[in-house]
């Protein structure tokens, strides 16, 4: 069996979450190869020293370009790929999107999120047109399809013309080397240095208008007196006139005095803000999965987050959840969260946190290769 696994999509220059990932999971994947199985890295020479071949049965298929330009990148995955691919006689091609040239090979399709179709103005026009179109040929094309929640699973399903029996559910995973219970009196000295100078409760995300920082906001307003002496911190870059418009409300509502905007700062760096934070405060109207869930529980910070989507899934019983649309559901869970049941939330939550490993994930997502490869060779065999 060999796989080949497109990389392309990330930009070297920024790489995103997906980057974080793929560099966690193709090294698990690794360790758990048969002699007679590989694993084929599709990189650019811009974005090659990301993804090192890890192991004596992972290889690298250079493509000219990767999402540092994306229009290029994407002309070369749909006429390249088909011609290429051959060459390294690979049997499995996972991707986001299949390409619009017949690829004579299986294909295994790795659907992240739906946001085209339910939060359509948090991407761009011309990108959330290519995955409309895109995403219907993708899933009738695919030999499977890998979601990471149930709740994918049921958008996918109800957006796209798609045979559920192609779909298979790998749960996402965190970094437990990163992300675990720490200090918090180094915590706090560490997020000093961005203007927290008070118990804080905490909102991690890119700030897009569906993630709900200005229902949070409005949240905190109601709370009132129950929180006095916190700040509310808020980690995440977004578009700056939606940022603007957010700060705008703060003071509005009279709270900009408790609110810090830190901008977006790497990852490493939240797990300080995790650790010294309160509360977790996650109040998005919809996700596909919710890492900064899972990456809060596991440095021990209790977690409030939504009754919608993929939320409720991944918090499984340890996160405390609110009704996105109504600030005062979110401000009675912020305060229920600070109460006496606090210790108790912070355990369940290190335990539900456990659960999510590379390794788990690594080896479901080989699970799904070797299915599909066994089905490719029975196919040839008739």
């Amino acid at each position: 069996m060999r796989v080949a696994i497109n990389l392309l999509t990330e930009n070297p220059e920024a790489p995103s979450g997906a980057h974080w990932c793929w560099t966690r999971v193709v090294p698990e994947m690794a360790k758990r190869l048969e002699y007679d199985e590989e694993l084929h890295l599709l990189v650019s020479p811009r974005s090659r020293h990301l993804y090192p071949a890890d192991g004596p049965n992972v290889f690298h298929i250079t493509y000219p370009w990767s999402n540092e330009r994306r229009i290029p990148r994407t002309v070369s995955e749909h006429v390249y790929t088909p011609v290429r691919l051959p060459l390294s006689h690979i049997d499995i091609f996972a991707t986001l999107m299949a390409p619009i040239v017949r690829v004579p090979r299986s294909v295994v399709m790795h659907m992240k999120t739906m946001h085209a179709f339910t939060t359509p103005d948090s991407i761009t026009p011309l990108v959330r047109a290519y995955r409309r179109m895109s995403y219907p040929r993708s899933v009738r094309v695919a030999d499977a399809i890998v979601v990471n929640s149930e709740s994918l699973r049921s958008e996918v399903e109800h957006y796209l013309n798609v045979d559920a029996r192609k779909l298979r559910l790998v749960y996402e995973a965190i970094d437990h080397d990163l992300f675990k219970p720490g200090d918090a009196d180094a915590a706090r000295a560490r997020v000093a240095s961005y203007g927290v100078t008070r118990p804080f409760a905490l909102f991690v995300s890119t700030l897009w208008p569906y993630k709900n920082c200005d229902g949070l906001l409005r949240a905190w307003a109601l709370a009132g007196e129950e929180l006095a002496g916190r700040q509310l911190v808020v980690v995440g870059r977004g578009d700056a006139d939606y940022v603007a418009g957010l700060r705008s409300l703060a003071i509005d509502l009279g709270i900009a005095a408790d609110v810090l905007f830190t901008g977006g700062i790497p990852l490493e760096d939240t797990v300080p803000f995790y650790q010294a934070a309160d509360v977790l405060v996650y109040p998005s109207f919809n996700e596909t999965f919710g890492l900064p869930i899972l990456e809060a529980m596991a440095c021990g910070c209790p977690v409030v987050t939504s009754d919608t989507s993929s939320m409720p899934e991944v918090a499984a019983g340890a996160a405390i959840l609110s009704n996105p649309k109504e600030p005062a559901s979110i401000a009675r869970a912020i305060v229920d969260a600070l109460g006496a049941g606090r210790d108790q939330l912070r355990d369940k939550g290190i335990r539900r946190a456990g659960e999510f490993t590379w390794g788990a994930m690594a080896a479901s997502t080989l699970d799904v290769y070797r299915e599909v490869a066994e089905h490719r060779r029975h196919r040839r065999a008739i």
